[in-house]
Formats: structure tokens, sequence, C-alpha cells
């Protein structure tokens, strides 16, 4: 879709404000070119001698009159059109904010954040002037040089008019040849101004490594050179937009050379009177908005298709993750990866394969195996962040493509090992999935979670507000109020990705002795870990090794530990370094 048919459709869906403004502009016009006639009537008529008195007064009178008329419209036309302009960038950040929450990992993985805020900010508002300011200014000034061109032609002398636009060709072809270089300019002004923004972000998000690293320094060199470089780019388009004022000077300058000329030499033929000629150079003046409103529309709408080109693909990416499922979760449901196979794009090396696994409600399943053996890949198939390659992923027998993806959500929590916390207080973010949850109800979570204590060490407790991503707060921390917000969302599966990571293993044991005791009171919710830790996973009902994708052991604790494979010496590694840190 081009900018044209965007601003098109949102004009026919909205046409009233646009026909008001429109009707606004066309009496605005009229009263503008009335203005200069009226002005002329008056000298011709303070010449003659036929003026004086309370009639001169009553004609200046008039003349005021449509100087306030033509003020009150100006502002009503802003007010009506505005209000629509703005209405289609609310939409197109909408849909840009949908089009995001409907995408998956693989988007992302080829998106910038910096980029995708640029689109919602500076590139938003561009379209938001090209369907407003641009428009209007296009039919005010189009409306405008009619009627003047058609009072200076055929309501003064059409030989006169026809004289003062000689220059006027040569004007379009300046504004071609400045439209093209604005809009290239403004294209590479978006562009990094993006770039700004993503070091922005970056540097804001990491800011405890920069510093940790001793990297301020550099860090502002960095931003400095992209903040020069996105002004400079910024100039460079404001430089060029700015030629179309001296091409607009240069030609109305030339125009009013020749017309004085012309109109000398007629009013000694007496072919015009002295009024007619006033009103004429009173036209002229008029021109000037129109060639400017020529030059700031060409700028705005080449800003907007700047603009538009960089938005529309983001717009119309197809989505990462198709939502065709019609069906609810089915109740006490087993989850199954029947023969799953998966291979990230553009890895030669299958991430997962034929993995035949069962999580039977109420039971856990503990998840390990070395870095990347494809433990957290696992849980993204069910958690449909990814589609498998092969095989299919069930709960209760119905594939989980059939199943809707906000009944999938619902049933499923989640809780990765960089888990997100959000700017506001540490109530908030455990009861981001259930904000009518009661203070009693969040602190019996944050109990389980082991991390109640902790946030009653907190200046303000529970109201104490966590900075962004949670940066006032330890790894531990964040995690166990993650923890806590997932268990007070209440969902039937936990789903805990290498969780515990940050905690030491008293804290984990106290979890994982929370969850037994929860499991007590609902004895239908099941919890599939994910860990490095074998302690997090040892009373596990079933536990699988993964390695390079594939599933190469299997059973409980004890059973692992008894045929002495990759389980059993990694268990006794792990034991040793826990009494060596006892020591």
């Amino acid at each position: 879709m081009s900018l044209t048919r965007l601003i098109a459709g949102h004009i026919r869906g909205h046409w009233r404000p646009y026909a008001a403004s429109a009707l606004m502009l066309s009496t605005i016009a009229v009263l503008t070119v009335w203005i200069p006639r009226q002005v002329g009537h008056v000298v011709d008529a303070l010449v003659s001698h036929r003026l004086a008195g309370w009639d001169l007064v009553g004609q200046l009178g008039l003349l005021v009159l449509a100087g306030l008329a033509i003020y009150l419209l100006r502002v009503g036309w802003r007010l009506a059109l505005f209000a629509t302009a703005y209405e289609l960038g609310r939409t197109l950040r909408m849909r840009l904010y949908a089009q995001l929450t409907r995408q998956g990992p693989t988007f992302f993985h080829a998106q910038r954040t910096g980029d995708l805020m640029a689109l919602a900010t500076n590139d938003v508002d561009a379209i938001e002037m090209a369907a407003g300011e641009a428009l209007l200014a296009a039919f005010d000034g189009t409306l405008t040089l009619i009627l003047v061109l058609g009072m200076m032609t055929l309501g003064i002398d059409w030989r006169l008019g026809l004289a003062a636009l000689i220059p006027f060709p040569f004007m379009a072809y300046a504004f071609w040849r400045i439209s093209n270089h604005v809009h290239v300019a403004w294209a590479d002004s978006l562009k990094r101004f993006s770039a700004l923004n993503q070091q922005v972000q970056d540097s804001l998000a990491g800011v405890r490594t920069v510093r940790a690293l001793g990297l301020m320094k550099r860090s502002r060199e960095q931003f400095g050179e992209l903040a020069r470089d996105a002004g400079g780019a910024a100039y460079q388009a404001q430089r060029w937009e700015a030629m179309f004022e001296p091409a607009v000077g240069l030609s109305l300058s030339a125009a009013t050379v020749i017309a004085l000329g012309a109109g000398a030499w007629l009013v000694g033929t007496n072919a015009i009177s002295i009024g007619q000629l006033t009103a004429f150079t009173m036209y002229l003046g008029q021109l000037i908005w129109p060639m400017f409103a020529a030059g700031w529309v060409l700028s705005l709408l080449e800003r907007g298709r700047a603009a538009w080109s960089r938005l529309h693909p983001v717009l119309d990416a197809p989505d990462g993750l198709v939502d065709t499922g019609t069906r609810d979760v089915p109740a006490h449901a087993d989850i199954a990866w029947d023969h799953v196979g998966f291979q990230y794009p553009g890895m030669a090396v299958p991430a997962l394969a034929d993995i035949a696994l069962t999580l039977a409600p109420g039971c856990t399943l503990g998840i390990v195996g070395a870095t990347g053996s494809g433990k957290s890949t696992l849980l993204r198939l069910l958690l449909r962040q990814y589609e498998p390659t092969s095989g299919s992923v069930r709960l209760g027998g119905v594939a989980a493509p059939e199943i809707r993806l906000d009944a999938l959500r619902r049933a499923l929590s989640w809780v990765p090992q960089e888990p997100f916390l959000f700017s506001a207080s540490v109530a908030d973010n455990i009861a981001l999935a259930r904000p009518d949850a009661t203070r009693e109800q969040i602190a019996e979570m944050a109990e389980l979670a082991a991390v109640h204590d902790d946030i009653a060490r907190l200046p303000q407790g529970y109201d104490t507000m966590v900075g962004e991503r949670g940066v006032t707060l330890s790894g531990g921390q964040r995690q166990r109020v993650a923890i806590a917000r997932a268990l007070l969302a209440g969902a039937p599966v936990l789903l805990l990705d290498d969780a515990l990571s940050a905690v030491d293993s008293g804290t984990e044991t106290q979890i994982l002795d929370h969850w037994r005791e929860l499991r007590q009171r609902h004895p239908e919710r099941s919890l599939a870990v994910v860990s490095h830790r074998l302690s997090a996973v040892m009373e596990a009902d079933e536990i699988v090794v993964l390695k390079q994708g594939r599933i190469i052991e299997r059973g409980r604790h004890d059973e692992l530990i008894a045929r002495g494979g990759w389980y059993a010496s990694q268990w006794r590694y792990q034991q040793l370094e826990a009494s060596l840190d006892a020591a």
C-alpha cells in the first residue's frame, strides 16, 4: 500500500471533518481574494473623491470583518483537521503495537528495538503531518492560487496576468529538483535517528555492564558520534527544505518586476486604473502563500513517504505466529511432545530431533543437559514461540495449533532465566496477570517464592519501585519475583526455564518445598523444570537428559544415578562442588 492509498482510505473513513475543513478553507480563500479587489475599489473611489466620511468607515469595517472571519475560520479548520490527523497517528501506533505483540522471536531477531521505537514516534509523526497539514495546505494553496490567478487574469487584465506568470515554470522545475533531494535527506535522517535511538536503548539497558567495564567514555563518544550524524542528517534535510523559500522569493520578485513594468505601461495607456494595479500587486503578494504551500506540501509529503517506506514493511510483515486455533485447552490435560524435531532458521544442525515425551497432570518433569542441548527450545515449542519442523506438541491429545493462543497462554505460566520486570512497584509486578489480586494474595505467593523477606527489607516494601527491567533488585530477587508472579497467575502448568539459576541452594530447596505444599492444595498442577543444577530436579517424577537435541537418558533420580551415565557423573561433580563450597 502506498502513502496515497493510506491517506485516501483515512479520508474516506473521516470525510466529515475533512469536508468541514475544506469548506472553511474555501471560505477563507474567497475572502482572501475579495480583500484586494475591495481595496482596489476603495482606492479608485478615494482618487475620484467618491468615498468619504461614514461610507469610508463602512468600507474599512467590511475589511476588518473579513480579516476577523478569516482568523476564526483558520482556527476552526485547524481544530477539525488536526484532531483527525492525530486519529490516524493513533491508529497507526495501535496497528504497530498489535503487530509487534503478534510476532515471535524470529521477527525480533531481525529488528532492533531502537528502530521500532523510532517508527512509533518520528515516523508516525511524519505520516500524521502528511495526512493533516500537507493535505489541507495543498487544498488551501491550490484553491487560493486558482482564485488569485483568476482575479488577476479575468478580473483585472489577462495580459498583465500572463506576463506575471512567466517565472513560474522555472519555479516548478526547481521544486521538482528540490523535492527529490528532500526525500533522500529525510530517509537518511530517519535512519540515523533510529541508530541514535538504538544506542540510547542499549546503553541504558546495559548501564551496569558499561560502568563495570569502565566503558562510560567510549559510550559517550559513540553517542556523540551518532548524535552528530543524526543532527547533521536532519540539518541537511532542513537545508534542502529551506531551498523552497528562495525559489519562491526569486520567482515572485521576478513576477513583481514584470508586473510593475507591464502595469505602468497599461496605466499609461489607460488600459487599467491605478486601483486595479494596486489590487494586482496585492494579489501578487497573496501568491506568496500558494507558492510557499507548494514547497511545504512537497516537503511534508516526501518526509511522509520516507517514513511510510520504513513503517509499512513492519505493518505488512506476516504474523510470526498465526492464531488459527478454535479450541480450549482440555481440563486436566497431559502435555506430549510427539516425536518433535526443530531446526532454527539459518542453522545447519537441528536443535531437537525425535523428542517423545509426556508430562502428566499433577506431575513434575525435569529437563537437564549441557548448554545448547535444546532444553529451553523444548519449552518454547510448547509456548508456540516456534513451530516444530516435524512432529507435534499436544495438550490433552489436541495439537497446539488447534488451541486458541489466549487459551494456551492462560494454561501455561513461564518463568525464563532472565525474567522481565516492569518499571512499577514490586506488588504490581507480581500481580501482573491478576491486577485485582489483594495484597494478602500477593504476599502469599511471595512467601511461596521465598522472596517475601527480601521485599519486606526494601524501603517501601511491596510499594517499592523496582526501576526499568528490575534494575534495583538482584538477579535472584528478580527471578523469585517472577516466580511469585507465575504462581499468582494460577495456570495449571508452571514452566521454570532455569529460573533458579541465580538463587543459592538453600533458597532453591525452600522454593521447591513450597511448591510441594502448593501441589497438595492443587494436585492437578504440573511443573516442568529446566535446570543446570540437578538438585532442582532430583524429586521430579521423570527426568530427561538432552544432548545435541536428543534424549540420551530418562528416568527418576535414583534410576539415573544407578546407570552411571551423564546424569550420575554430573551429580557427583555438583555434590563435590557443593561440599567444597560448604567447607
